[in-house]
């Protein structure tokens, strides 16, 4: 029988220690990760338990009425960041509605998983994906995708029940989350009153337009449901972002939007038509329709709107997306009104 020499001997040792501390690294990352997810949670609900309570003694019949959440919004965000935001407030005044038994939510979700939660209009169902995702650990992007894919109705409706489990397994393996990806969660970054750390350098007039234009393609009724802001796509080592990523469940397809500043260059054209590419590859999954690009150039003088789609799908767009889609003429008229009202508040900001 062979013996270990004493130098494979010490090696031995090392990678043994190695691998020990490493798992404790692991261990510890994960418990600050469930830590910040926990503490989240319950201040939003706790923050959506307030306000109602704050309404239902009277706060309405003394005047406050819907302006409520708008001056408490004006105050928590000057303090405390984008996190407390009227918009942010009334997530978690409804969250507090939709789910009044504190004791009852699952603290194996994150803020974000709840903030998903929230569009499912059925109680039911609505409670059984909040279940099924704690129990089966699903990321956030996961339990995106099953809420539109309408996992839950179509597990109801089929009688292959092992077939559509199958199906939407096999779809969200692909949908590994790591603490990378966690800490760049502009969700958890705006609570924690933090820069985005993967975020490129914009102008306040870029920021103020991107809010605008996600907020204007929510508002606009037709099937839009926002999936990411600045996400990161990684191709040979090399990080890309791509500033709005919305997935349209009338249409089954994401669509993603990148902003320029400046002339509209066929550089920036190229630059989207490989974004749809490597959107297509590497986050479509089996049952999505190709990926949609729109590359928007806020010029000084006149907005620029161009759609992007991979060859071969023209007619897919001209006899469907064409019918969902805002058109062209739209967004660059949505575009240059918000440019012009941005532009005079920061002029009359500059000169108070």
């Amino acid at each position: 029988m062979s013996q270990l020499k004493p130098a494979d001997t010490q090696d031995h040792k090392i990678d043994s220690l190695l691998g020990e501390l490493g798992e404790l690294i692991r261990q510890a990352r994960q418990k600050v990760l469930r830590a910040v997810d926990t503490i989240q949670v319950q201040t939003c609900w706790q923050i959506g338990r307030h306000i109602v309570e704050f309404e239902q003694q009277g706060a309405q019949r003394a005047g406050y009425g819907k302006k409520l959440i708008g001056l408490l919004a004006k105050d928590l965000s000057g303090q405390f960041g984008k996190g407390f935001d009227e918009t942010n407030l009334w997530k978690m005044r409804l969250f507090y509605q939709k789910f009044p038994i504190r004791d009852a939510l699952r603290p194996e979700l994150s803020w974000t998983h709840y903030r998903r939660l929230l569009r499912v209009e059925s109680e039911k169902a609505r409670l059984w994906y909040m279940n099924e995702c704690a129990d089966l650990n699903w990321s956030s992007r996961a339990l995106d995708r099953q809420i539109l894919t309408l996992y839950y109705e179509r597990l109801l409706m089929s009688p292959e029940k092992a077939e559509v489990v199958e199906e939407a397994t096999t779809n969200i393996d692909a949908m590994k989350c790591n603490p990378r990806e966690f800490i760049r969660d502009p969700v958890m970054l705006e609570f924690l009153g933090l820069p985005s750390a993967g975020k490129v350098r914009e102008s306040g007039l870029e920021q103020a337009l991107i809010d605008h234009l996600q907020s204007f393609l929510l508002e606009l009724g037709k099937g839009f449901s926002f999936v990411a802001r600045q996400q990161r796509i990684s191709t040979d080592g090399v990080d890309l972002y791509i500033d709005l990523v919305f997935y349209n469940y009338l249409l089954k397809c994401f669509v993603i939007i990148d902003l320029k500043r400046g002339k509209l260059s066929a550089r920036d054209v190229g630059q989207m038509d490989m974004y749809v590419r490597m959107y297509d590859e590497l986050k479509r999954s089996e049952g999505d329709k190709p990926t949609v690009g729109i590359i928007l150039s806020a010029e000084s003088n006149d907005s620029v709107a161009r759609y992007s789609m991979l060859k071969g799908n023209e007619q897919l767009f001209a006899s469907s997306y064409k019918t969902i889609l805002p058109s062209e003429e739209e967004l660059r008229a949505e575009l240059n009104r918000e440019q012009a009202l941005i532009e005079e508040r920061m002029l009359i900001q500059s000169s108070e």
